[in-house]
């Protein structure tokens, strides 16, 4: 459908006239076209000339509205965005990656295009906003010059390469997992070229590259063998030569790029000279290009006087008029503004369509008109398939539109010359929804699969299973009886010190505490350690027992089996404008599993911070009043329950579903009208704040109970919850969840989803952590400003706050600065909340109430004013208001001005610093355990026990306690199985063989630590064949010491099945171990040189002796077998 459109504009002689003066470079300065408009004739431009096009927009987030609205109407090929830098002009803070590998991946395509014998499959299409096409860069000559092609069975000096890339801007790192990176290891070099889609791993014989091989950086493990690279910089600027290789390209960012770039270029200069250029709307980019260079000179003029920069400092940009000469080079076209076009031309062939604002029924009527006088009639919808739905239940005519799922910019009539109208409807016109801001292309997030085994490093407490807790001092090569090996050094009482075999790293885990204070060390050889862990294990049988008894409690009521998925349910589903992740898939699976059971659902949804949990709640919420049931819905703040309120009309708005909202946003007559229509049955879907635990809150027939960030509400609030859902479905979300959660996730006594991922490709929020900074605030607010953003200023305190806005309007005085807080009237804060939605408001000036659930893309920096009263939960619920859309974001916490924070405060804020990545609501909330301490589980206090032998070895403990007694007692069915690496085993095995990574093999102590983790948890003996093929792709061959551990892995995985607990070598024996009290196999089935004891098998052991190896399997495999 979107071709016959475009064919039909390309057909109309106006259009052809243009081109033919964009041919003969004779175009009219402006075309005046409508915004909605623009993108479709581009389209239809490129199909017609096929020549590189560059679009240039005044700001980034128009910019990726035009390359998602592009992708709607050219699908042969998409959009390149090249986006503008992250910091301000002479900002010395660093580019994200994300921004540094799209700028450079659109230059390394453009520098090649003329390169002689270039191939060019098709047309560059670049998108950018005019600060991007502004913003200095290395000269294309130079980019060519940095560039290295290089193939299989050239020659390189290994070393020389590796300062060679150094100079082009990559960072050396133990493992690649970004572009832009390389690691070295022995004859091995592995590098992530920005342009490419997959890292590359150059393999050495000498000088000569041997081998080359793309690599999956997730696993670490080869895709396919290749037979050249093309290797370009990694960053936009060259260090200078460094003749011996050690220049650290850590102290240089793009900022130093005008100082050591004696020339420099911009986007502009790598464009081929046939290129294309539109402005998207000529005054805008212009306005853009003037405010962008005042505030880069007002910024200058700060740091000057700051002595931060000297006079002389080059400009990082291209000023207007320098500017304005270089893309009149290559004669651009203003697309807009509209009506600035001619009155005969193409643009007043565009008029703007009627609007609706959900009035299906007035819409139905309006398209039934177009029809019956044959007028072409397309809607391009999110809810396509209801709205086709409601045409064909409302009208007979012969005809009907054509509907087409997605989502437009805005829709307009088009009236061809000789053809009748085509009117082009979208979600704004037919409902009034705003298009939602298009995030960034899914890709999986990138961890080496080692990152899971790395939670504890030099200094930090550990807890060693067997003789307790200690400091983990790090790795260690030692001499013992004779062997070499590497062990993990652990610091105990007294200057003692205890070396852990590699094999057996399994058996420390890191030391987590009820409180942030330093445990007890325990002392070598002392019973202590084993009257503390006796002592816990005698405690946890009864915590055990109360988990139990919980779920068997709740297994016997009865509740209501919701039927399968109907048609508008399968609607709803497809009418999701984003690409639902795996996780979000199987927990959707999951919740409607349990709903269509007869036994109520009692599940918790852990996601981080805008995973996706919202869109579960919404289609769990659908299926149940698709049955005929109520739902309520319970949210911590009447802010969070607005946002919810919005949420559900705008995907439930084409289905009869009432959903009402009950908070104190609501008069009381309003709240009557609701509380009636409940009883009656009439309102199917409630979203309310703990207004809704009330004792007049009565409904018809309840089937499902949603409870968002349960962590928020207190115990009262809890206990009134508990009074409501005995019989009823219950989801409940949250993104940190509290420590009795864990306890009862461990041990399947609560069904509990995890999101992992995010729904599409959201950046890290880059944190600052500082004291109380006007000029870092008035930066902060200058840049969000300048790319079209909005700002969160938490500030908690309601007596200060209009203070706080005097503060703020004199640091900015351009901003619009908007107050809320709890104790404002309901009307004006419920409209503030809508001015601040709508982008009518810049900075919103608040306390804490925005910290739940508040979605506004377009606000992309927080600033909290002593952010070291927040709790950790806190601090981590407002950053995830930002972040949420496609933009860099920002998060300033400021400690006071006066005075030190409390150490705890201090804690949370290092915290919240180091864990950015996405995903961390579970490291944040392992260490809101040490900050906070770990709280009561079940009403019991077991803080004492937890500080005796940590977080993670009283989890075992307790889950081995479950375990015993669901098997002795035959506890209750259908409970989630306790995971296998809690329960396993440690077996303790010690062998005389060399074991170990040498360093020569793998350099970095970090890596090696996380490996010999990570092959120590190790079950399945298919991921030890798994380790041994990865450590050859990675490093190389591997070393006998590397052999040897995999081996005692193997031996591991055998004793385990055998039921062993240790087997070591001693005296000339192998002993093979067993727990105290388990029968031991009969002697006579075994060879005569085979001894038993009451709790022990020896073996004779001489290891010269070739063989040994192998009888040790044998009779392992015998004890399996018996």
């Amino acid at each position: 459908m979107q071709q016959t459109i475009l064919d039909i504009l390309s057909s109309q002689p106006a259009f052809q006239q243009l081109m033919d003066e964009i041919r003969s470079r004779e175009t009219p300065d402006q075309l005046g076209l409508a915004r909605s408009t623009r993108i479709p004739f581009l389209s239809a431009v490129q199909t017609a000339l096929d020549h590189p096009l560059l679009l240039i927009t005044d700001k980034i987030d128009r910019a990726l509205i035009l390359e998602d609205e592009w992708d709607f109407w050219f699908q042969d090929q998409s959009l390149i965005c090249y986006p503008e830098p992250d910091p301000l002009y002479y900002e010395k803070a660093a580019w994200s990656r994300k921004t540094r590998r799209d700028r450079l991946a659109t230059l390394s395509l453009l520098s090649e295009l003329t390169l002689p014998g270039a191939q060019k499959e098709s047309q560059p299409l670049i998108i950018a906003p005019v600060r991007a096409v502004m913003t200095r860069t290395l000269p294309r000559r130079s980019f060519l010059k940095a560039s290295r092609t290089i193939k299989t069975g050239s020659s390189f000096e290994p070393h020389s390469l590796a300062a060679e890339w150094v100079r082009a801007g990559y960072d050396p790192v133990p493992i690649v997992s970004a572009p832009g990176q390389f690691a070295r290891r022995g004859g091995i070099l592995d590098i992530w070229p920005p342009g490419d889609r997959f890292p590359a791993r150059l393999e050495f014989f000498g000088e000569e590259v041997e081998m080359l091989r793309r690599f999956d950086p997730q696993n670490q493990r080869t895709i396919e063998k290749v037979t050249s690279i093309r290797v370009t910089p990694a960053r936009e600027f060259l260090l200078p030569e460094d003749p011996l290789g050690d220049l650290d390209g850590k102290n240089f960012t793009e900022y130093h790029l005008p100082v050591l770039c004696s020339e420099t270029a911009t986007l502009l200069n790598y464009l081929p000279k046939d290129t294309l250029i539109f402005l998207d709307d000529g005054e805008a980019v212009r306005d853009s290009v003037q405010e962008i260079s005042a505030q880069a000179e007002s910024l200058r003029k700060g740091y000057q006087a700051d002595g931060l920069i000297e006079g002389d400092f080059p400009l990082p940009y291209l000023p207007w008029k320098d500017l304005q000469g270089a893309l009149e080079k290559f004669n651009p076209v203003a697309l807009g503004p509209a009506g600035e076009g001619s009155e005969t031309g193409l643009s007043a062939q565009f008029s703007t369509n009627q609007r609706f604002g959900g009035e299906l029924k007035s819409f139905t009527s309006h398209l039934a008109e177009l029809i019956g006088v044959g007028d072409q009639v397309i809607i391009v919808s999110r809810q396509s398939a209801r709205l086709e739905e409601v045409w064909n239940e409302r009208t007979q005519l012969p005809g009907s539109p054509s509907y087409i799922k997605g989502s437009i910019d805005g829709g307009w009539v088009f009236k061809p010359v000789k053809a009748k109208p085509i009117h082009l409807f979208s979600d704004g016109e037919v409902f009034g929804w705003r298009r939602i801001q298009p995030r960034r292309r899914p890709v999986q997030r990138i961890l080496a699969p080692e990152i899971n085994y790395a939670d504890f490093e030099e200094d930090d407490w550990v807890v060693h299973i067997d003789h307790g807790i200690g400091r983990y001092l790090g790795l260690a090569f030692r001499e013992l009886d004779g062997v070499v090996g590497e062990y993990l050094a652990v610091e105990y009482a007294d200057n003692d010190y205890l070396y852990v075999p590699a094999a057996q790293a399994d058996r420390l885990t890191r030391y987590v505490g009820p409180d942030h204070h330093d445990p007890t060390i325990t002392r070598l050889g002392g019973g202590r350690w084993g009257k503390a862990k006796s002592r816990v294990e005698e405690e946890v049988v009864q915590v055990a027992q109360d988990l139990l008894d919980l779920y068997a409690r709740r297994r016997t009521v009865t509740g209501y089996a919701f039927k399968p998925d109907n048609a508008w349910q399968q609607e709803l589903e497809a009418s999701f404008p984003y690409i639902e992740t795996d996780d979000q898939l199987q927990v959707l699976s999951q919740v409607k599993e349990d709903m269509e059971k007869a036994k109520p659902m009692d599940r918790l949804i852990c996601g981080d911070v805008g995973y996706g949990k919202t869109e579960i709640a919404v289609r769990a919420a659908f299926k149940a009043v698709m049955d005929g049931k109520q739902v309520a819905i319970l949210v911590p703040t009447t802010v969070l329950a607005q946002q919810h309120y919005d949420t559900f009309l705008q995907r439930m708005g084409g289905f009869p579903v009432e959903v009402r909202m009950l908070s104190r946003f609501r008069t009381p007559r309003q709240q009557s009208v609701i509380l009636s229509g409940l009883i009656k049955g009439s309102v199917d879907i409630v979203i309310g704040t703990h207004r809704l635990l009330s004792r007049d809150v009565m409904f018809k027939n309840l089937g499902l109970m949603i409870v968002d960030e349960e962590q928020r509400f207190g115990v009262s609030h809890k206990e009134m919850i508990k009074s409501k859902r005995a019989d009823i479905d219950v989801l409940t979300l949250t993104a940190t969840p509290i420590p009795r959660t864990m306890y009862m996730a461990l041990t399947g006594v609560r069904d509990i989803s995890r999101i992992n991922t995010p729904p599409e490709e959201r950046l890290p929020v880059v944190t600052h952590v500082s004291v109380y900074d006007p000029g870092l605030i008035q930066k902060a607010i200058w840049r969000e400003l300048e790319r079209g953003g909005q700002i969160f200023f938490v500030h908690n305190r309601v007596k200060t706050i209009q203070a706080m806005k005097s503060h703020l309007s004199s640091l900015v005085p351009e901003a619009r600065i908007g107050i809320a807080h709890g104790q404002m009237a309901e009307k004006e804060l419920a409209a503030r909340m809508r001015e601040f939605t709508r982008g009518e408001i810049d900075v919103l000036l608040s306390t804490s109430i925005i910290e739940s659930g508040l979605d506004i893309p377009n606000a992309n920096t927080l600033i909290v004013d002593r952010a070291d009263r927040f709790g950790l939960a806190q601090l981590y619920q407002l950053r995830g208001r930002v972040g949420r859309g496609a933009q860099r974001a920002y998060a300033y916490f400021f400690k006071g001005r006066q005075g030190a924070p409390t150490n705890e405060g201090r804690l949370r804020l290092e915290t919240i610093a180091e864990h950015t990545d996405l995903g961390a609501g579970y490291n944040i909330a392992m260490r809101d355990l040490e900050i906070r301490g770990s709280g009561d589980i079940l009403g019991t206090k077991q803080s004492g026990y937890i500080a005796s032998v940590g977080f993670h070895l009283y989890t075992r403990l307790l889950a081995d306690a479950v375990n015993r007694i669901k098997k002795d007692d035959d506890g209750p069915s259908g409970m989630e199985e306790i995971p296998a690496q809690i329960l396993r085993p440690l077996v303790k095995i010690d062998l005389s063989l060399p074991v170990g990574i040498p360093e020569d093999y793998i350099q970095d102590r970090s890596v090696r630590l996380a490996l010999y983790r990570r092959a120590a948890n190790i079950i399945r003996s298919s991921e030890i064949n798994d380790l041994r093929a990865e450590f050859k792709d990675r490093f190389g061959s591997l070393p006998e010491t590397v052999d040897n551990l995999l081996l005692q892995l193997e031996l591991k995985l055998l004793a385990e099945k055998a039921g062993l607990e240790s087997i070591f070598t001693q005296y000339g024996k192998i002993t093979l171990g067993y727990p105290e009290g388990k029968a031991l196999p009969q002697p006579w089935e075994f060879d005569m040189q085979v001894r038993f004891g009451d709790s022990s098998i020896w073996l004779p052991f001489n290891e010269r002796e070739e063989g040994w190896i192998q009888k040790l399997i044998s009779v392992l495999e015998n004890l399996i077998s018996y």
